[in-house]
């Protein structure tokens, strides 16, 4: 046998061992998720699990959706879509448990639209979840703002704080896109707020809370939400300050402040006058003097003059 036969049985033997030490290494990743697999009919085959983990993939987690999904009756999700979902960064399993949910309480839900909601970043389960099971939103919402309570003022001008308790359910249709809690939170507190507005009295929202719950009910404020509103409920509703009377009492005061400015510029005004007046009569007083003074030199210069004589019965008597 030549040298190079010899080389090329070795190089041949190499591969052949080369190829069994990776295939068994293969087998010892593999085998279990595959078995896995085979036993639960979910038809992915050992070179696609490799491909999977060429890919950069997980093959035991997409395998365990899968499995999820065909024992759930949900054999219509192909293993490309799965695929396709964890590589554009979804989380599969989620969106097979939320499948699974919608479709055992007989929710209209499909692959496409849960991987969607999914990748829009919503939780699509615990969305199907509270679409199943209505969620509870506190109104006004203690642990995002300072306000404990919604403040209305009737038209009697008495303050009423109420607060209320909304039950909303998930809308799948419109969960991408849709207003989250807080738009909801801020509809329902404008709305009672209105409600409490448009009252005659407060009497009436104490006496009958529902007013107020059905005013706003018959808003729509679920329009473009991601969320259907079952029911308003007013938890707590208080008796606040007397609105009405502390304007008026501001009011007056105010009134009585603009009065007062009112005095105080007419009597600073007449205090103006009086000492023009004074200026004038103290100046027509210095014109008279000053006419008086010209009097005696009139008279010296009438004398120099001999225009001015003196009394003829004087001279006679003198004489």
């Amino acid at each position: 046998m030549g040298p190079v036969l010899s080389i090329l049985l070795v190089v041949g033997a190499l591969l052949l061992l080369l190829a069994i030490f990776v295939g068994f290494i293969l087998l010892s990743m593999f085998f279990s998720t595959w078995l896995q697999a085979y036993t639960s009919r979910a038809r992915i085959g050992f070179g696609t699990l490799i491909f999977m983990w060429l890919r950069g993939l997980s093959p035991k987690n997409i395998v365990e959706a899968k499995v999820m999904a065909v024992q759930a009756g949900l054999a219509s999700i192909s293993t490309e879509a799965l695929e396709a979902h964890t590589l554009a960064g979804g989380n599969i399993k989620r969106v097979v448990q939320a499948l699974i949910i919608a479709q055992r309480a007989k929710i209209d839900l499909d692959w496409n639209t849960a991987a969607a909601i999914d990748l829009a970043g919503r939780d699509v389960y615990a969305a199907v979840q509270t679409s199943v099971n209505p969620k509870v939103i506190d109104c006004p919402d203690t642990k995002r703002g300072t306000r404990s309570t919604l403040d209305g003022v009737a038209k009697d001008g008495i303050q009423l704080r109420a607060r209320a308790r909304v039950t909303v359910r998930t809308n799948l249709n419109q969960l991408i896109g849709g207003a989250t809690e807080e738009t909801i939170i801020a509809r329902v507190g404008e709305g009672i707020v209105s409600a409490i507005g448009s009252c005659e009295s407060h009497k009436e929202v104490l006496a009958n809370p529902m007013l107020i719950a059905k005013a706003v009910l018959d808003k729509s404020l679920d329009s473009q939400t991601a969320f259907d509103i079952v029911s308003i409920d007013i938890a707590d509703i208080d008796v606040g300050d007397n609105v009405g009377a502390r304007l008026q009492a501001d009011q007056a005061e105010a009134d009585t402040r603009i009065a007062r400015a009112h005095a105080e510029e007419s009597r600073a005004r007449a205090v103006a006058v009086e000492q023009e007046m004074k200026a004038r009569t103290t100046e027509n007083r210095a014109l008279v003097v000053l006419a008086e003074s010209e009097v005696p030199l009139a008279v010296a210069k009438s004398y120099r003059e001999g225009r001015l004589r003196g009394n003829p019965s004087s001279k006679s008597g003198s004489a």
